[in-house]
């Protein structure tokens, strides 16, 4: 899923190209140019869900975020992927209401103020798509999810790229994100949440 072209960067030359002909520093200083950091960029991404309640659904994000995308162009399946959101940057235009979801009645953001996600593997799943299977820490719970990325921007001379993320739905039962049970009876709120996520990453000085 990492992969791009091969024009794009000199990175593709092989590995055992550079041993034929070069000493072996020179060879692991080429393995080690195949890995590159990014850096999520905040004012440029967006972590976003949606549940639905009764008829209609509530959208919200997150605003408070960082990661880290390790790209290694030569062995994709390598690459990894590191995420922290602070559960009490939510919003969804309510402060009512997201400081109820702050609240030790639902994400208790004093006890648990992050989640975190880290990845395990990735694989390509087309020239510019792959999943990224790891673990999502919420709650004070840790349950493996399957993030379907797809690259929109290519690294381009700013040293900038851009994905789209999704995951299958999150069920809020499997992290304990439950309401007393007689607001959950009459809360109308759907078990399941969309995620849809878009990160825009700088690479790392």
């Amino acid at each position: 899923m990492f992969r791009f072209a091969q024009h794009d960067s000199p990175i593709y030359e092989s590995e055992s190209a550079q041993c034929n002909c070069c000493g072996y520093n020179h060879c692991l200083a080429s393995v080690a140019s195949a890995r590159e950091s990014y850096k999520f960029d905040p004012s440029g991404s967006t972590i976003g869900f949606s549940v639905h309640q009764f008829l209609g659904t509530t959208r919200g994000k997150f605003t408070n975020f960082s990661g880290t995308i390790a790209i290694d162009r030569e062995h994709p399946e390598n690459s990894s992927v590191t995420a922290q959101i602070d559960v009490r940057s939510i919003d969804t235009r309510i402060k009512k209401r997201d400081d109820h979801l702050r609240s030790a009645e639902f994400f208790n953001a004093e006890k648990f103020p992050r989640m975190t996600f880290k990845s395990r593997s990735v694989k390509r799943t087309g020239p510019q798509s792959g999943d990224i299977v790891g673990d999502l820490t919420m709650h004070g719970v840790t349950k493996p999810v399957t993030l379907h990325v797809k690259l929109l921007t290519p690294i381009n001379e700013t040293g900038r790229t851009r994905w789209s993320v999704t995951t299958d739905p999150i069920t809020r039962r499997d992290f304990n994100l439950m309401f007393a049970p007689a607001a959950e009876s009459v809360s109308g709120i759907s078990q399941t949440l969309a995620i849809n996520i878009e990160v825009e990453a700088k690479r790392a000085e």
